[in-house]
């Protein structure tokens, strides 16, 4: 624990002679060592993101809170300053995109140890991390939903492939043999998904010291202390960061601008001041957790790129199988037709299903009216929500467990001791799951269990396994909730 604080103590003082400044002015001279701390500290959050950025005293939405120059950004240009490299970049590889190059730099960088000029830095990212591309067959089939197992098989396949493309370079420039393994590839390519922001000059965007310790706030609900009560989620936004070859974009409302400053409430690469520039975008207490909007992510999304989810995220989708006739019977898009994080369908779903359920020969005359919102009748109305309710419900019975099974495992998970597990599966109508975990990992007994909890590689599995828990949990609850959803609207109907 000293040794981390000193750590970070250290990679202050490296920040501050790079000047990077969370001061709102240019003069530094009541900071003896780091010119951090007049408006933010590190902090832990253990229930919201764990290490992130803590206010030291009240800020005001739009106020400048942090400034990260050019000169310490880690980019592409900036690691190819190094003659080695820049040669290797500029004589072949070109078929590589600028992501994989960014991932090569990284693992270059990381390779130079205590004479890489970004050590202090690179010492402070974390040493494994969660995205789906991390996933094994188990942690990947116990998300349980089709949609799911399919974009985590994809992202492995992904990063595999980029892998691949990437080791006649990693090789020419000599890598570490341990820089050269898959294993090292998806931490690389882990930290440029997760901690990257937009740069106008690169679309693999640039690794930000102290300026990536910001945790999320999604767009679309109240951010932590917000006093004003305005909603920060517009209907006109702009791309402000493309992280991932992927099309894993950040984005900032293009409206999102406080009324006195006139600011970017988020932040962006400002040319004027050569630097990155973050504001608050919320008002914040002391003592509050300051965050950051990485964009708009349903929770599958943010276990893809960042490896975490959120409890409530209002940003949250779920698609559930329809009948081919749905989707022709409307020109809405399959994107449009899901159900939202609370339960209620879409405007697009709930638009689709009354045309689909309208006979053929009397669509053109109602079209007008589906397209607006309106309900066409109630005998329309109530065929669409017995329908959604009874595919919603279906597709809660197909799934492996129950949600009350799930919940159970979650607590079996956290406790991770050997006979409290036991306990809570006699508890659970479906064993399996834990019987496979254990038998996969050789815990035989509590010894056994003990022991294995000690390895890293265990203890990330399991992490793995309860985000995927989490996961399937959130989805079957906006199942459960569109049933009652569906159930409140027919109740209505009987009065």
């Amino acid at each position: 624990m000293e040794e981390e604080h000193q750590n970070l103590e250290s990679f202050l003082t490296w920040a501050a002679q790079l000047g990077i400044s969370d001061s709102t002015t240019t003069n530094h001279s009541h900071h003896s060592l780091s010119s951090f701390g007049f408006s933010l500290s590190v902090s832990h959050f253990p229930h919201s993101g764990g290490r992130g950025l803590g206010a030291v005293r009240d800020l005001k939405r739009g106020e400048l809170i942090l400034r990260v120059p050019k000169s310490a950004l880690m980019t592409r240009d900036s690691v190819m300053e190094d003659k080695k490299l820049c040669f290797s970049l500029n004589n072949k590889h070109s078929s590589l995109s600028p992501t994989q190059i960014l991932t090569v730099c990284l693992l270059y960088e990381m390779g130079k140890g205590k004479t890489s000029r970004w050590h202090p830095y690179l010492v402070h990212l974390p040493q494994s991390y969660d995205i789906l591309a991390t996933f094994g067959e188990f942690e990947k089939h116990a998300l349980q939903v089709d949609e799911a197992v399919w974009v985590t098989e994809k992202a492995v396949i992904k990063a595999k492939s980029e892998w691949k493309e990437a080791q006649a370079l990693m090789e020419e420039l000599k890598l570490k043999p341990r820089l050269l393994t898959f294993k090292a590839w998806v931490w690389a390519a882990a930290t440029i998904s997760s901690r990257t922001l937009h740069v106008p000059w690169d679309e693999a965007g640039c690794l930000c010291p102290v300026g990536d310790l910001f945790n999320y706030d999604a767009p679309g609900k109240e951010p932590c202390s917000v006093g004003d009560g305005e909603d920060l989620l517009s209907n006109s936004s702009v791309h402000v960061t493309d992280m991932s070859n992927g099309g894993n974009t950040m984005m900032v409302d293009s409206e999102q601008f406080d009324s006195h400053s006139q600011r970017l409430t988020d932040g962006g690469f400002e040319e004027d001041a050569n630097a990155y520039c973050f504001y608050a975008r919320a008002h914040y207490k002391k003592g509050d957790q300051v965050l950051l909007c990485y964009g708009t992510y349903t929770n599958l999304e943010l276990l893809e790129h960042y490896g975490f989810l959120l409890h409530e995220n209002p940003n949250d989708k779920v698609f559930i199988p329809l009948e081919p006739a749905v989707y022709s019977s409307s020109s809405w898009s399959k994107e449009s037709l899901y159900i939202h994080h609370n339960g209620r369908p879409s405007f697009a779903l709930l638009a689709a299903l009354r045309l689909w359920a309208t006979p053929q020969n009397k669509r053109r005359s109602v079209g007008h009216l589906a397209y607006a919102g309106s309900q066409l009748s109630p005998e329309n109305e109530i065929s669409i929500m017995k329908r959604l309710s009874e595919t919603c419900y279906a597709v809660l019975q197909n799934m492996l467990t129950c949600i009350d099974d799930d919940n159970l495992l979650l607590n079996a998970i956290d406790c991770q001791d050997f006979h409290t597990l036991m306990d809570f599966t006699k508890l659970m109508s479906s064993k399996d799951e834990i019987y496979t975990f254990l038998e996969a990992h050789d815990m035989k007994d509590a010894h056994s269990f003990t022991d294995k909890l000690l390895s890293k590689n265990t203890t990330r599995c399991m992490d793995r396994w309860k985000l995927a828990v989490q996961w399937r949990v959130r989805y079957k609850k906006v199942l459960v909730n569109c049933i009652s959803y569906c159930n409140e609207i027919l109740d209505s109907f009987m009065k």
